[in-house]
Order: C-alpha cells, then structure tokens, then sequence
C-alpha cells in the first residue's frame, strides 16, 4: 500500500480539471510571468535613452542584447555558456549525491543522526567562500576546485530537505505500513520515499539556485573561460555591456534550470491532493 494508495481508499473528490482550463491556467501563468520583466526593460530603455541614466557605466538592454548577438556570432558565447553549465552540472551532480546519501541516513537512523549530523551543521555555519583559499591551495585553480565549491554550496540546501522531509513523515503512516507487515525496505520505498520526495524536490530547486551562485566565485577564482570570467574580462576593460550581459545570462541559465525542475517536480507530486494541484 502506497501513500497514495492509501489516499484512494477514502471516498476523496478529486478534481476534474478540463484540458482547456488547464491550458487556460498554464497561458495565464506565461503572460503574468513576462509582464514585470517586460516593464522593467521598456522603463529601463527608456531612462537610457532619455538620458536619465548614465549609459556608460548602465547600458541599454539593446546595447547589451547587441552585445550578447555579437558573441554568439563570432562562437565566443557558446564556449563560455557550455563550460560555465558544466561545471554547475558536475557540482550539482555530487553535491546531490552526497547530501542524498548523508542525508537519507540521518534522517532514517536516529543514532547515525547523533553522530554525523553536529558536524555537518558546523560545517554549514562556515561561510561557503571561506573554502575558497583552501580549496586553491589543495587542488590549485583547475576544474576539481571550481566543482568541488559548487558542490558544496548545493549540499547543504539537499542535505536539509532530505533529513526534513525524511523526519517529517506521518509516524502513523509507518505504523500502518508495520501492520501490513511490511519489510523495512517496503517501508522506505513504499512511504517514506514518496512522503519525503516533496522536500527533496524542493532541496534540489534550492541547491540549483545555489549552484548557480557559486559557480560565479568559482570562476571569478581564475578561470580562463566561463561567464564568470566575462565579468572579470569586463571588469578589467571596463564593459558594463559585458557585464550586465554575464549576469543576465546567469540569470537566464538559472531561471531555465529551475523550471526544468519545477516541471519535474510537478509531474513527480501530481498525485497530490494539494492546492497546487487545484489550480
């Protein structure tokens, strides 16, 4: 019997949503989700070339778009792009891994808990760019550093959703689940899983963004290629188009992850009952 299962042998009235009220909500979403973007670069356009801003130091949305168009013309951007993506990948990848198994452990094993998990909340206490100067020293500016501080930051965010969702499943739940005589296996895969799969879904959002963010001090940490080398390149020859183009391409690239699992997510937690489901 699984959760869900469960949920059905009650007479629930499930809503019925038609395909188009769906399309419907999904089309309204779109249109809400571009209008403050679409507002904020038509004011912003029209201040620079009103002239009340300063374009040299705060260009233009279509002088950093030209900007963006003349990179990947001349095959530039697609470099940086793909070697600034790899590297979130890599380090979201192991930072998953790890925080799924530690925390898959201390959220199911009380003892395992008490043992590991002081040291991983000290751990967290230290400021993730702390790492920086340690992490050049052991493994210089090469790729294993940038990934390794990556990993790091997206950890702690999964670590905590797993032990918290993990920690948070209805005890009664797992009674249930020992009456039926389920094994100890049956009772992770048939409830705790699907009970936890929310927050875990939820710390995977959380650590993508995080992700994305590090990879920045990651790559301002010497890299010779990447959108955060960009932003030094534009520091240095003093390009504020370069600049603002690097930060709305993370912007971009982080906003395309996070849909992505946010898509995976609903799809994943469609048999919920919720209010998100309702709408």
């Amino acid at each position: 019997m699984t959760i869900n299962a469960k949920t059905n042998d009650f007479p629930i009235e499930k809503s019925s949503k038609p395909k188009s009220r769906t399309d419907s909500n999904k089309f309204r979403g779109l249109v809400l989700g571009w209008i403050l973007p679409i507002v904020l670069l038509v004011s912003w356009e029209a201040a620079a070339r009103l002239g009340l801003i300063d374009t040299y130091v705060f260009p233009a949305p279509t002088i950093i778009f030209q900007k963006i168009v003349e990179m990947a013309q001349d095959g530039t951007l697609w470099g940086h792009i793909g070697i600034t993506f790899l590297r979130v990948l890599i380090g979201f990848f192991a930072g998953t891994m790890l925080a799924l198994v530690l925390g898959s452990f201390v959220g199911y094993f009380k003892w395992f808990e008490q043992l590991v998990d002081p040291l991983i909340q000290a751990f967290r206490s230290i400021p993730s760019l702390a790492w920086v100067p340690l992490f050049i020293l052991w493994m210089g500016i090469g790729e294993p550093s940038k990934v390794l501080l990556i990993a790091v930051g997206v950890f702690f965010p999964v670590y905590l959703n797993i032990v918290s969702g993990i920690q948070g499943v209805d005890r009664k739940l797992i009674e249930v689940g020992k009456i039926y005589h389920f094994t100890s296996f049956q009772i992770v895969r048939r409830i705790i899983l699907p009970a936890s799969l929310p927050s875990f879904l939820v710390g995977l959002r959380s650590g993508v963004g995080l992700g994305w963010m590090f990879v920045v001090a990651a790559e301002l940490m010497g890299a010779g290629q990447g959108l955060g080398y960009l932003l030094v390149v534009g520091q240095n020859t003093y390009s504020p188009e370069l600049i603002m183009a690097s930060i709305i391409l993370f912007a971009i690239l982080g906003k395309l992850t996070d849909a992505l699992l946010k898509s995976l997510e609903a799809r994943a937690l469609r048999w919920q009952d919720n209010l998100q489901n309702q709408q």
